[in-house]
């Protein structure tokens, strides 16, 4: 196994928080694999790339030889989580929540070894609780220190509704620890909260407090808000091989380094090279074309990989794309830009009517590829180069 400090090293990698360093070598100390907990509710049948950053973290424990518990909550799923909401959220049905866990199973096993993954469901233990045991667990804390939590606490001064209920969905979080008897626990920045409950909680029961690390929410391609299905801005792990190679070329080189650091496997040290290999005058491009089949890889195997980059560089070599092509900054006070407004900005139609009819007859292409949705928007922070008819062109990034 690892020495102490190689393991903090590669635990600490990308992550936001550590609690607490110290109770952390104690546990590492005792030789024995730790018991790693992450929760998720199976909300949503379908990941994106910025749900496996906590995966990622996972995978790296597993390989230092710990034992994850993988937790899916089919019983906090059904009481819905009020993290970072301004209203209630809708609970989910069992059946709902069985066939989104589903998925969700058969999804992250592309990234965790199946053989050291612990699948466990807080139903089991919290379907058993009788009333008595719920007005238990509900009087270890106050009112008073739910409404510390920053989303309750503002939807409390806002005279935004809270239901008894989502009061809740911490201590059940919280409980989980306690039940799983549980090392350590990750969960987003979003989370810190649950999952200091579930170090009070297990003090509570005579158990060793947990250590809490937390991941922050990876940014969309936009390089500015969490990446979100809504938004537009997110890359699917089920997405075909060249969309997801396409969509993480886009990405600007700033942003690269950010995914390079919470999804990427390569060690540090491979990495620390790369980025004085760029401030040498290596081609930054070259760095995110590697990352880029990495990615694909994982999802869809080496071959779908070498594909994805031979179809991406042929459409450009097919399209002939010209190197010195003008190159324009647009700017957007909201999420990005409809892609009619960008195409008549650019100059490369003469009127936004123009940009809809051409689009209507795709004589449009985006990074090579043919587009004819008119809702289409560039999400702010994309870099795209756009193409109407054979001879125009431009770069145009939206800021």
């Amino acid at each position: 196994m690892t020495t102490i400090d190689g393991q903090i090293e590669i635990i600490r990698r990308g992550c936001d928080e550590l609690l607490r360093e110290p109770e952390l070598r104690e546990k590492l100390a005792l030789g024995r694999p730790l018991r790693v907990k992450a929760g998720f509710d199976p909300t949503a049948p379908d990941l994106h790339i910025g749900h496996t950053v906590l995966i990622n973290k996972l995978r790296q424990f597993q390989e230092l030889g710990h034992h994850v518990l993988f937790l899916i909550g089919d019983f906090t799923g059904m009481i819905g989580d009020p993290t970072g909401k301004n209203a209630t959220r809708p609970p989910l049905t069992r059946e709902e929540v069985a066939r989104n866990a589903q998925t969700y199973t058969e999804q992250v096993f592309r990234i965790l070894d199946r053989s050291r993954t612990e699948v466990v469901f807080n139903s089991t233990w919290m379907d058993p609780m009788s009333a008595v045991d719920m007005i238990k667990l509900a009087s270890t804390h106050t009112v008073a220190r739910m409404l510390e939590r920053d989303d309750f606490s503002k939807r409390y001064r806002g005279n935004q509704p809270i239901a008894i209920h989502e009061f809740m969905y911490p201590l059940v979080q919280g409980y989980d620890s306690v039940a799983l008897k549980a090392d350590i626990e990750l969960g987003g920045t979003d989370q810190k909260f649950n999952l200091l409950m579930g170090r009070e909680l297990q003090k509570h029961h005579g158990q060793p407090a947990q250590c809490i690390l937390t991941m922050p929410l990876l940014e969309g391609l936009d390089g500015i808000n969490k990446m979100s299905k809504s938004l537009g801005n997110y890359v699917g792990i089920q997405e075909a091989p060249n969309e997801i190679f396409g969509k993480l070329m886009s990405i600007s080189d700033e942003l690269m380094w950010r995914y390079i650091e919470l999804l990427s496997f390569e060690p540090l040290a491979t990495i620390r090279q790369w980025r004085e290999e760029v401030k040498a005058g290596r081609n930054p491009r070259d760095i995110k074309v590697g990352f880029a089949q990495e990615i694909v890889a994982r999802f869809h195997g080496a071959d779908a990989a070498t594909a994805a980059l031979a179809d991406f560089e042929a459409r450009f070599r097919r399209d002939e794309i010209p190197a010195d092509m003008p190159e324009f900054t647009l700017k957007s006070d909201g999420e990005g830009l409809q892609i009619a407004a960008v195409l008549k900005q650019a100059g490369l139609t003469p009127s936004t009517s123009d940009a809809l009819r051409m689009l209507a007859q795709g004589g449009v292409k985006m990074d090579g590829e043919k587009i004819t949705d008119k809702t289409l928007q560039i999400a702010r922070g994309a870099s795209v180069v756009l193409q109407v008819g054979k001879r125009k062109f431009a770069r145009v990034t939206v800021s």
